[in-house]
């Protein structure tokens, strides 16, 4: 659900969520207010109406793009991201240094080619990389929202990417893309405004959240709010951090996006610095070292709150719900070409809940295309290297592509 990672343990000492780690790296909200990024502002005067009853003024959205807009306007792509992602799908995290999180993916000659369309990617409404979210400045007292912000849905999501598109004088979308929470934004793009949505490519994802992966992200929400740092949500205005909370929930959750055969084949049971036990509570394991390298890094480059607000949005996300319990009823008329992928090893959004969709769509009388991959990388596949997954990309854009003229 993040940028691409490699499977490797860090070499040298292992590290730790220790005390004495919690002022080393941490993020810091300067990418909340002034990212570095182009922002769409939007004062009173257009609001963003809130599934929660709450009319968001001002906001602001931080995106980038790639490639250019053509003549018609005709060849524009969204990308949504997944929950931990940003609008950096292919330029360099300002924060991490690292290259964009979907390059594998999108760039010139790839299968979100560059050198045909012109690619936007904006962070999500409650994150922390530009767009307003918790971390922001509430205009009415000063000082960052916090709990304060209303609570965030994928339907708010999308709106707020439809007041960017309007802004930016995109009409509609030749392609809207985006797997994990990204996916779930392609549904509810495709089921809110199908008229602006000419195809639609959701990947490894659900029109709802299970019961299961809502208790995993409750877990990492608890601890968040039990590290005494997250100061009930006012961290920011009291100079600390939970540092350690969030990245224990970061360390539960990264578990969710791999599968035990990759962590197996990596790591299998080997020690970090040798060949016996240290008989202590240290990252004796190479797989223990590798988690708490993956908390620390992602302390420097996300909020804690708008993790809490993320992972709930997901958690309401429920498409059939929305339309009287029945999933066909999302895509009733639309003419939208879908194209829906998934992966063998993902049981975090497993292909049942892909079959859901297509089953659905078919319902509906959509037109769709449904490729499972084999693939034993776990639910993160769709950011990794996966020759299927681009190939089964690569033909369908191309086909909408003909279909639109482009």
């Amino acid at each position: 659900m993040d940028t691409p990672l490699d499977l490797v343990a860090p070499s040298g000492p292992a590290e730790s969520l220790a005390p004495d780690e919690a002022r080393r790296g941490l993020f810091e909200p300067a990418q909340a207010h002034d990212p570095t990024s182009p922002v769409a502002r939007f004062d009173a005067r257009t609001p963003l109406a809130m599934d929660a009853g709450v009319s968001l003024a001002p906001f602001q959205i931080a995106y980038q793009t790639a490639g250019t807009l053509n003549a018609d306007r005709s060849n524009a792509v969204l990308i949504c991201h997944a929950l931990t992602g940003d609008q950096h799908f292919a330029h360099t995290h300002p924060v991490t240094g690292k290259p964009g999180w979907w390059e594998r993916l999108v760039g010139p000659g790839k299968p979100v080619d560059t050198d045909r369309y012109f690619v936007i990617c904006s962070n999500v409404v409650g994150s922390c990389m530009g767009s307003t979210g918790p971390a922001s400045i509430d205009p009415a007292t000063g000082r960052p929202y916090g709990l304060g912000f209303p609570l965030v849905t994928i339907r708010d999501m999308v709106r707020a990417q439809a007041m960017l598109l309007d802004k930016l004088g995109i009409p509609d979308l030749f392609l809207c893309i985006g797997g994990s929470m990204g996916g779930m934004q392609v549904l509810q793009w495709a089921s809110l405004f199908p008229e602006r949505v000419f195809s639609a490519m959701p990947i490894a994802t659900g029109a709802r959240h299970s019961a299961q992966n809502i208790a995993f992200h409750e877990v990492g929400r608890q601890a968040i709010m039990a590290d005494p740092a997250w100061a009930e949500g006012r961290y920011l205005e009291a100079g600390t951090r939970p540092a350690k909370g969030l990245g224990v929930a970061r360390m539960g959750a990264h578990i969710t996006y791999l599968s035990e055969p990759a962590l197996h084949r990596k790591f299998g049971r080997r020690f970090q610095g040798g060949s016996a036990p240290t008989f202590s509570f240290n990252a004796d394991f190479q797989i223990e070292s590798y988690l708490r390298h993956q908390g620390l890094s992602f302390v420097e480059r996300f909020d804690a709150n708008a993790y809490l607000y993320l992972t709930r949005a997901m958690d309401y996300f429920d498409l059939a719900e929305d339309h009287g319990g029945v999933l066909a009823n999302a895509f009733r008329g639309t003419r939208t070409r879908f194209c829906v992928i998934s992966f063998t090893s993902d049981w975090l959004f497993p292909t049942a809940d892909s079959r859901a969709i297509v089953h659905a769509l078919n319902a509906a009388a959509a037109p769709v295309a449904f490729v499972e991959v084999e693939s034993d990388k776990g639910h993160d596949a769709f950011l990794l290297e996966e020759p299927a997954m681009f190939s089964a990309a690569r033909g369908f854009i191309d086909a909408a592509a003909r279909a639109r003229g482009l």
